[in-house]
């Protein structure tokens, strides 16, 4: 089952990738995404296995970002590739049966592309302008969001697609309204005092869009 909120790690202004994840876990996040760029994957490794062991504690899954090799060492529920990461059929020869792969989208083509290729469910964004990302793909926006499911919806794909981005608490429900199946989180759950607060008001919007 894929959930509909997914949080993508950042590094706080105090500490590491894994206090980030654990906050988040403590909060009642259930989805976690270890996203960790310019660092060598064997250094990534490390960080891989103990935000798998964070998971199995708090009865969360684990998605890797980047590196299927990382996935399948540490144990985790899945890989998310980027457009530009390596294949997924290429990554599916490297994962263990029963792995999930996510994949990005920025356009409908991609998203046919995605979906032509297997995947479990599509990262489609960005939202808007985001910091954490270098390299960002043109701002999808909510107007984007409406027409690209527009077209999803009349294409007939059923693949879960999950809004990223940039997104904050209060832009949910309008992107909700979209269709999309879900949305990732980083920032607005990173370096906050109201953690499992901003998470539970998250958790209801997204109780709502599947009655």
């Amino acid at each position: 089952m894929i959930h509909p909120l997914q949080y993508i790690s950042q590094a706080p202004k105090t500490g590491t990738h894994l206090d980030a994840i654990e906050e988040v876990l403590q909060a009642g996040g259930k989805w976690i995404q270890l996203r960790i760029k310019n660092l060598p994957e064997a250094e990534i490794l490390p960080f891989a296995l103990a935000a798998q062991a964070l998971c199995k504690r708090y009865d969360a899954k684990l998605i890797v970002n980047d590196y299927p090799h990382l996935a399948k060492a540490a144990g985790a529920f899945g890989v998310h590739l980027g457009l530009q990461d390596m294949p997924i059929p290429q990554a599916r020869q490297i994962i263990n049966p029963g792995q999930i792969i996510g994949g990005t989208a920025n356009t409908f083509e991609h998203i046919l592309q995605r979906v032509t290729e297997g995947v479990d469910y599509i990262g489609l964004g960005p939202f808007r302008f985001t910091r954490t990302k270098e390299n960002l793909s043109p701002i999808v926006g909510l107007e984007g969001y409406q027409k690209l499911m527009e077209k999803v919806k009349k294409a007939g794909i059923t693949t879960p697609i999950i809004a990223i981005g940039g997104i904050e608490a209060d832009d949910i429900a309008a992107i909700l309204e979209t269709g999309v199946y879900g949305i990732a989180v980083s920032a607005v759950l990173t370096n906050q005092t109201q953690t499992p607060a901003i998470l539970a008001d998250m958790n209801s919007k997204l109780a709502l869009n599947t009655l």
